[in-house]
């Protein structure tokens, strides 16, 4: 079982940055695959950035070249650093982990999202 604890979100004005923390216990995160989703009103969940155990990275189109998505596996955390932010990334943004064993077990665990509100 994993836990997922994120932090950092906010309010802040168009252009500022923000850098959300997405903290695990429970289990060895170097051993999942991780992303940052987003969720707006009225809106489906949509991935915003994941980065596997092996270090790579993706990014939705909306937000390469603003966001990097990066893993501290010491630390058991994987960081969101958000950049020139827009009205448009107004959401819930949550915490994923996952993984599928070598017997095909999948697991797949959600945290329980952090607010970040873009706003003048």
């Amino acid at each position: 079982q994993v836990q997922l604890v994120e932090s950092g979100g906010g309010s802040v004005q168009p252009g500022g940055s923000l850098r959300l923390s997405c903290a695990a216990s429970g289990s060895i995160l170097s051993m999942y695959a991780m992303g940052w989703y987003r969720q707006a009103p009225g809106k489906q969940r949509e991935l915003v950035a994941a980065i596997t155990s092996g270090g790579y990275t993706n990014y939705a189109d909306s937000v390469k070249g603003r966001f990097t998505i990066s893993r501290d596996n010491a630390k058991n955390t994987v960081y969101l650093q958000m950049n020139s932010l827009k009205p448009d990334d107004t959401a819930v943004y949550y915490c994923n982990a996952r993984r599928t064993t070598a017997t095909m077990t999948p697991y797949n665990y959600w945290g329980q999202g952090t607010q970040v509100t873009v706003s003048s």
